[in-house]
C-alpha cells in the first residue's frame, strides 16, 4: 500500500512537471485535444488531423441509469438519429404492407412485428459504425482514447480510465464536444426507479410493450411513440403542454393529428405525479389533468422519460478555469468563432449556448472550427436556416423561420404565407387520408417575396427539404419558386405549383394534376 502510495506521488509529479515545462517552452503534446466522441467531435478532430494538426479525441460513455451503454459515435449514432430513423422504417414498412393489399399483393394473415429481430438488425449495425469511427481515427493518425477528459487549464486535459488510471496530454487548443444526456423528472416519485429515456429504447432486448411517453414539446418523443405504434404496441403520449415547440405550431398540430388518426393515444394537458410497480410487474402511472385537476390511473408495461436534454457540463472541471455558462441551462457560452471565455477553449454542438442541438450542424461547425485552428481558413459557421425533419409517421420537414417567428419579426402584413393541402399519389389506390399533408412557404410580402421559412408535412419529408434547404441558402425567392419547372408526379412539385395564400381565404386544396 505504501508502495502504491509512492508510485502515485511519483506519477503526480512527473505530471505536474512534464506541464509546467511545456506551458513555459510553448510545446505541446498536440495541436489539438478534442473532448468528446460524438459526430461533431470526431468531425472536427478528423479535419483537423487532415489539415497536418497533430490530434487526440478523448471519449467516455457513461452507462445510463439502466445500464445501457454503447460504442464511438454519440447520441446520434448510438441513441439518436440512427437507431431512431431504423426503426421509424420498420414502422413505414408495416404501413406499406397494409397498403400493399390495395395494390393487389396477396399477403397470408396474421401479420406480425418481431421486436428482437428488428432490435439485433438495428444494434449490429450500430455496432460496424462504432467500429467504423475507430477505423478512421486509425487512418487518419488521430490518438483515440477510451478516456472522461476534463480540464486542467487552457492547454491542459486530464483524461480517466474506467480503472481509474489518469492521463496527462497538453495541446495548444482545446475543444470541449461532450453534448448531451437525457433528463429524468426529479419530483415524480418512481420516475427514475421504473422508467427509461431515449439512451435505452433503442438498445431494448425485448418489446417494451404498452408504453407511455411523457413529453415535454420533445420531437424525439413523438418520433418514438411514431413507430413505436406502427410496428404495433399500444402506446399514448402525454403531453404537458405543447408538441413541438420551438417548431412552426400549425404544422406540430398536423403532426400530432395524424399521429391520432394512426393509433398513438394522447393525453394532452396532463402532468405524472407518481409511478408504482405493482406485484405483477406492471408500472401504474398516476396522472393528473391541468385544467380540472382530475387524476387518473392506467398500467403499462414501459414509461419512457422525454422530458429534456442536460448539457454533460459537470465533470468538466469549467468552473476552475472560470469558463462561462448560462446557469439556467448549464450550457457554456461561446462566441461566433465557438471561442469560450477562456484562450484557447472552444465548445460547439449541444452543449454550447444557443446552438441548434441537430447532428449535421455540429459536423458542420466542428469541420470549420478545425480549419480555424489551423490557419487554412476564417469562416464561421453560419446557424442560420438550417433544415430538419422530425421523422413522424407523417413526416415533417422544415427550413428558415416558423410562421409565428417571421410574424414576430416582419409583422403579420409584413409576410405573405402561400399554402396547399394536397394528396400523395400514392395515398389515392391505397384509400388513405391525407387530410394532413400540407405544406406552406412564407415569404416577405413585398419586392421579390423573398422566402423566410418552408414547411413541409408528408412522405419523405427530409428527402425533399434538402434541396429546398440550398435555395434558401442562396437567397431564394417566391418568384424562382414560380419560374421552376415541377417533377411530375411528385409531392415535391407541391411546392413549386403553390399559388394560394392564406391572407384571400380561398380553398387551399389541391385539385387535379
Amino acid at each position: 500500500m505504501a508502495a502504491f502510495s509512492r508510485a502515485k506521488h511519483r506519477w503526480k509529479r512527473d505530471n505536474l512537471f512534464r506541464v509546467l515545462t511545456r506551458n513555459l517552452t510553448g510545446k505541446y503534446d498536440y495541436d489539438l485535444v478534442v473532448i468528446g466522441g460524438g459526430s461533431g467531435g470526431l468531425a472536427c478532430s478528423k479535419e483537423a488531423a487532415l489539415v497536418g494538426q497533430k490530434v487526440a479525441v478523448l471519449d467516455y460513455v457513461e452507462p445510463s441509469v439502466k445500464g445501457t451503454k454503447w460504442g464511438l459515435g454519440g447520441t446520434c449514432v448510438n441513441v439518436g438519429c440512427i437507431p431512431k430513423k431504423l426503426m421509424h422504417q420498420a414502422a413505414l414498412l408495416g404501413t406499406a404492407v397494409k397498403d400493399a393489399k390495395k395494390y393487389g399483393w396477396q399477403i397470408p394473415e396474421p401479420i406480425f412485428h418481431d421486436w428482437a429481430t428488428m432490435a439485433e438488425a438495428v444494434q449490429n449495425h450500430v455496432r460496424s459504425l462504432n467500429w467504423g469511427h475507430r477505423v478512421q481515427l486509425q487512418d487518419k493518425k488521430v490518438k483515440y482514447l477510451n478516456m472522461r477528459g476534463s480540464l486542467v487549464d487552457e492547454h491542459t486535459v486530464k483524461g480517466v480510465t474506467k480503472a481509474g488510471k489518469e492521463t496527462i496530454l497538453t495541446a495548444k487548443d482545446i475543444v470541449i464536444a461532450t453534448g448531451g444526456r437525457p433528463k429524468y423528472p426529479t419530483n415524480i416519485p418512481g420516475a427514475m426507479e421504473h422508467g427509461i429515456t431515449s439512451d435505452d429504447i433503442f438498445w431494448l432486448r425485448k418489446s417494451p410493450g404498452k408504453t407511455i411517453i411523457v413529453l415535454n414539446s420533445s420531437d424525439v418523443a413523438l418520433e418514438c411513440a411514431g413507430f413505436l405504434t406502427g410496428i404495433g404496441l399500444d402506446t399514448t403520449v402525454m403531453v404537458r403542454s405543447i408538441a413541438l415547440r420551438g417548431f412552426d405550431q400549425q404544422m406540430a398540430v398536423l403532426v400530432t393529428d395524424y399521429m391520432e388518426a394512426y393509433g398513438t393515444k394522447f393525453a394532452w394537458k396532463c402532468i405524472p405525479k407518481k409511478v408504482e410497480k405493482l406485484t405483477s410487474g406492471a408500472l401504474q402511472v398516476t396522472w393528473m389533468e391541468i385544467n380540472t385537476s382530475k387524476e387518473y390511473q392506467d398500467t403499462y408495461d414501459c414509461i419512457l422519460w422525454a422530458v429534456g436534454r442536460a448539457p454533460e457540463t459537470k465533470l468538466l472541471g469549467l468552473d476552475k478555469l472560470g469558463v462561462q455558462i448560462n446557469k439556467e441551462t448549464g450550457k457554456i457560452i461561446v462566441r461566433p468563432d465557438e471561442s469560450t471565455s477562456v484562450p484557447n477553449i472552444y465548445a460547439f454542438g449541444d452543449i454550447a449556448e444557443g446552438r441548434p442541438e441537430l447532428t449535421p450542424t455540429a459536423i458542420k461547425a466542428g469541420k470549420l472550427l478545425a480549419h480555424r485552428l489551423a490557419g487554412r481558413s476564417s469562416e464561421l459557421m453560419n446557424y442560420h436556416s438550417v433544415a430538419t425533419t422530425v421523422f413522424t409517421p407523417l413526416e415533417y420537414g422544415c427550413v428558415g423561420l416558423s410562421e409565428e417567428e417571421a410574424e414576430k419579426r416582419h409583422g403579420k402584413d409584413g409576410i405573405e404565407v402561400y399554402h396547399a393541402f394536397y394528396k400523395p399519389l400514392e395515398f389515392t389506390v391505397a384509400e388513405r387520408d391525407a387530410g394532413q399533408c400540407y405544406l406552406k412557404v412564407v415569404c416577405e410580402r413585398e419586392g421579390d417575396q423573398k422566402i423566410l421559412g418552408l414547411h413541409f408535412t408528408g412522405p419523405n419529408a427530409g428527402e425533399l427539404m434538402q434541396g429546398f434547404a440550398l435555395s434558401l441558402k442562396c437567397g431564394a425567392t417566391y418568384s424562382h419558386l414560380l419560374q421552376t419547372v415541377g417533377i411530375h408526379p411528385t409531392c415535391a412539385e407541391e411546392v413549386i405549383k403553390v399559388n394560394i395564400t392564406k391572407r384571400s381565404g380561398l380553398d387551399a386544396t389541391v385539385t387535379g394534376c
